[in-house]
């Protein structure tokens, strides 16, 4: 795998992490950073999501998902590192 290989990371944000923007301030980030995938809310109050494109672009999300939006209070972040499946053409919120 080459350093400019497509990469999937899959993070579960825990915290106050719903009510509180995360979803929109997620999509806004991957966009902006050109990523593709989705951010969805779980039933255990948590937040997930996947996302593929560069390296550097989501390492860059990575650390926004670390802080997230202003209200959000990220207690920890679950982060899983694959090869991007190509399945995505934009970022959406489920």
């Amino acid at each position: 795998m080459s350093d400019s290989s497509p990469l999937r990371l899959h993070a579960i944000i825990f915290g106050k992490v719903q009510g509180v923007f995360f979803r929109d301030t997620t999509l806004r980030t991957a966009s902006e950073l050109k990523l593709v995938g989705w951010v969805r809310n779980l039933p255990n109050e948590s937040v997930e999501v996947i996302a593929e494109g560069s390296h550097d672009s989501l390492e860059s999300l990575l650390n926004f998902l670390r802080v997230g939006p202003p209200q959000a209070h990220v207690e920890q972040v679950a982060a899983d590192w694959q090869l991007a499946t190509s399945e995505f053409s934009s970022f959406t919120v489920r």
